[in-house]
């Protein structure tokens, strides 16, 4: 049998027979695996005079003639569809997410294929010619002339979010989400219900959580923090940049903010602490205490060896500040200094000693018109004794900056 191409609009609605021809009931859904890759059908959900039925798709025999869909029930068997999709209470008239065009659409109708092994779906369509099929007005304006044309996304590109008993439960095949970037997938949450947000961001793990949360508006950051238990707020919150942290305890009641404090380690927190209390006119405000520094006396060898253990984030890597034996900030080096340079130098040797900082009570106004008159990635932000607090990198202050 070749392959036989149809919209699922066209199949709902119609007549089971059985295999006598009589007839028990209606067509009303049809039940598919959870897969990344075309859904088989495994059962149908048919309206009989005794109610609701659901009968294994096997016993069915689905055939075309004279452009009209037949159904023939062979035996009435059914059953159980937990861990399956329904494709017309699930998936018609829901939201779903566009991995490919990094969107969340509406499904209009489905496109299915009918094969010798089983019927699939392959596509769903969230054009204008969907919706007008189903309402019965799509062939008379083809009639007319008039080009409506179909917007297919092929199942692939799809990630489905339904729940228990409404419309979300996280796909099973979730990988599909993990392949976009995270302001994606912030942009994405947003564009949900807090609720169906929520859905989609429970399901990352930590690291993920806050990459996603770190991209998103701040008044979506607040609802998904108060809506995370504590622990896992804090577990997420620790594996955050501490401005970005302490900028959204900001934002949080004094006592959410002391609850999430007192549930992140030690360390973080008493980071975070610091950086609130610092006024939000001023550098410290901004700054972010995790930088790479290491003291004048070691060498490019070692320093190098250092940061392929710790492997440090891209943005923090921009310049590699140094210390002497007291933590006061003598000097800087970039990566390209590193690497060039021979290993056996200390660098002390190879530190640019003229360079540019802040101090962590300067004004954020003067900080932004340092970073653009030296066309800075990155300003190192020290205390009145030239001890070494933080670091200020570029995405933060353009941050500042569109916010003026």
């Amino acid at each position: 049998m070749q392959f036989i191409s149809f919209d699922f609009s066209r199949i709902l609605g119609g007549k089971i027979f059985s295999h006598d021809y009589q007839i028990i009931g209606k067509l009303k859904d049809l039940a598919v695996t959870n897969d990344i890759r075309n859904p088989r059908v495994r059962a149908a959900m048919v309206q009989t005079n005794d109610g609701m039925k659901i009968i294994n798709w096997d016993n069915i025999q689905m055939s075309k003639q004279q452009g009209k869909f037949h159904f023939l029930c062979s035996q009435f068997e059914e059953v159980d569809i937990q861990d399956l999709i329904l494709l017309n209470k699930h998936v018609i008239d829901k939201q779903i997410i566009d991995v490919n065009g990094r969107k969340v659409v509406r499904v209009n109708d489905i496109r299915m294929v009918l094969l010798s092994s089983g019927l699939v779906v392959v596509a769903v369509d969230i054009g204008t010619e969907g919706l007008l099929r189903r309402l019965g007005i799509s062939k008379p304006l083809i009639n007319l002339g008039i080009k409506i044309p179909a917007k297919l996304i092929l199942w692939n590109d799809v990630e489905t979010v339904f729940s228990g008993n409404e419309n979300i439960q996280l796909s099973k095949t979730y990988n599909k989400l993990s392949t976009l970037h995270p302001s994606d997938l912030a942009d994405i949450i947003e564009d949900f219900d807090t609720k169906t947000g929520m859905t989609i961001f429970s399901h990352l793990d930590n690291a993920r959580g806050a990459d996603v949360l770190e991209e998103m508006e701040e008044e979506t950051q607040l609802k998904v923090i108060e809506n995370l238990s504590t622990d896992k707020a804090a577990d997420i919150l620790e594996e955050m940049p501490t401005d970005e942290v302490a900028d959204i305890l900001d934002g949080l009641s004094r006592d959410k903010a002391e609850e999430l404090l007192n549930n992140m380690d030690k360390e973080t927190s008493d980071e975070v602490r610091e950086l609130m209390e610092y006024d939000e006119k001023t550098v410290g405000s901004l700054m972010n205490t995790e930088f790479v520094s290491f003291r004048s006396d070691m060498r490019v060898e070692q320093v190098i060896t250092s940061l392929k253990e710790t492997k440090p984030e891209e943005d923090l890597a921009h310049y590699i500040y140094i210390t002497n034996n007291k933590n006061k900030l003598i000097g800087k080096v970039s990566l390209r200094d590193i690497v060039i340079s021979d290993p056996l130098v200390t660098l002390k040797s190879i530190m640019h000693k003229d360079f540019v900082f802040m101090f962590d009570t300067d004004e954020i106004e003067e900080l932004i018109k340092m970073v653009t008159k030296y066309n800075l990635f990155a300003i190192p932000i020290v205390d009145r004794d030239m001890n070494l607090a933080g670091n200020v990198i570029i995405n933060d202050i353009m941050y500042e900056l569109l916010k003026k």
